[in-house]
């Protein structure tokens, strides 16, 4: 087994605090250990001075539509919402991710190593989303988690979608409605095959089971408050587990999404009030929110705001008052335990997937680049040279 030392830098372990110096040893693609001091040279092992550089795990973004909403493809290359129907939850962003598109390089160097990626909000169910790397060429070898959620959509995306044609969902009301239906046929299907029932299968069926039974959460597209409070209505009418996604007037909400325990992944956030439910968009929100006890992630929302924002996204949360512990959580360990792989990433500890990043400064710092990236111990970026 190869053995890399990274060693001499600050350690930003995320979950065991910050260590000055730090030192990290890796080995076939894992964490072995993690310590503050100067190690032992260990022979024949990498040893990686870093001294006055800066140590974290690769950022992580829990919301984005990397590779399925394609970068210099123009209309083709939108493949992340199939309008000809309402209801698509049997859809898999598995077979819609194009992991050679050039969104995958610019995470890498900008420190993110995982996202997740899926279908968009223009109907009120999209499909199923996964968790992958953004280091490889064949999806299938990128995956962290598939599925890591089914995707919902309130507000006036999928009314715009389909109400200019007068094809139900043309109000709230109508989307929630669908939903509805999509559930309870679900779980009618669910009683049929208990009682060997069943005469066909149905992908539709089988992925809404998913949600129903709790082997994965629905991650609900909402702005408004009124719409997030819809989300959890819908959830806790069905006993799903819930994630708000975008949330950009949660803060009025803030104590009931801490009622429910219902985590926020917070964004896309440097854009402008472009729609409707964009208005009350405020750059206090991840604050009040974590003020609040909600759990918190900052997303980009790739490509509305570029994958390398995700960094820059947290550093303007943190200057409108989110501490720095919280700003980083909410790039790193939060999007892990959002997306159900905080047992492998998020932070630096032994055992965890060897995802890190080096950078030149504190992470926080807006002068600050990324120097190194290492996805599962491999060193896949570093700046100024190809690796």
């Amino acid at each position: 087994m190869s053995i890399t030392v990274l060693y001499g830098g600050v350690l930003h372990t995320i979950t065991a605090g910050t260590m000055d110096p730090g030192y990290i040893v890796i080995g076939d693609g894992k964490i072995l250990k993690v310590a503050e001091g100067d190690p032992v040279r260990i022979p024949d092992a990498d040893m990686v001075d870093l001294k006055e550089k800066h140590i974290m795990p690769g950022l992580i973004d829990c919301h984005t539509h990397l590779g399925i909403l394609e970068e210099k493809v123009g209309e083709i290359g939108k493949d992340n919402n199939e309008t000809s129907v309402p209801l698509a939850p049997g859809l898999r962003a598995l077979d819609g991710v194009n992991p050679n598109d050039p969104g995958f390089s610019d995470a890498l160097k900008s420190g993110v190593t995982t996202v997740m990626t899926g279908p968009g909000s223009n109907i009120p169910v999209g499909g199923l989303n996964l968790a992958v790397k953004t280091y490889g060429n064949i999806i299938d070898k990128m995956v962290v988690r598939q599925p890591a959620g089914l995707k919902l959509a309130l507000g006036e995306n999928p009314i715009k979608t389909f109400g200019q044609a007068d094809d139900m969902p043309v109000t709230r009301m109508g989307t929630a409605a669908l939903i509805r239906s999509l559930f309870l046929r679900a779980q009618d299907y669910a009683m049929l095959m208990a009682q060997g029932k069943l005469e066909y299968r149905d992908l539709n069926m089988e992925a809404a089971l998913l949600a129903l039974n709790g082997e994965i959460p629905v991650r609900v597209h909402a702005h408004r408050a009124d719409d997030i409070a819809t989300g959890i209505r819908l959830a806790e009418e069905f006993g799903m587990r819930l994630v708000i996604e975008h949330g950009t007037e949660a803060y009025l909400v803030k104590d009931y999404l801490k009622e429910k325990n219902v985590p926020v992944a917070v964004g896309p956030m440097i854009t402008p009030r472009d729609k409707m439910e964009l208005k009350n968009r405020s750059y206090d929100t991840a604050r009040e929110l974590a003020e609040a006890g909600v759990m918190i992630a900052i997303i980009t929302d790739h490509p509305y705001n570029s994958i390398e924002h995700l960094r820059l996204s947290a550093i303007i949360a943190h200057q409108e008052g989110l501490p720095e512990a919280d700003a980083l959580k909410a790039i790193t360990i939060n999007p892990a335990r959002i997306l159900g792989i905080d047992d492998r990433l998020g932070s630096l500890e032994p055992g965890k997937d060897a995802d890190i990043a080096v950078l030149n400064g504190h992470p926080l710092d807006m002068d600050t680049k990324v120097e190194r990236v290492y996805v599962s111990g491999e060193l896949v970026y570093y700046r100024g040279n190809k690796v």
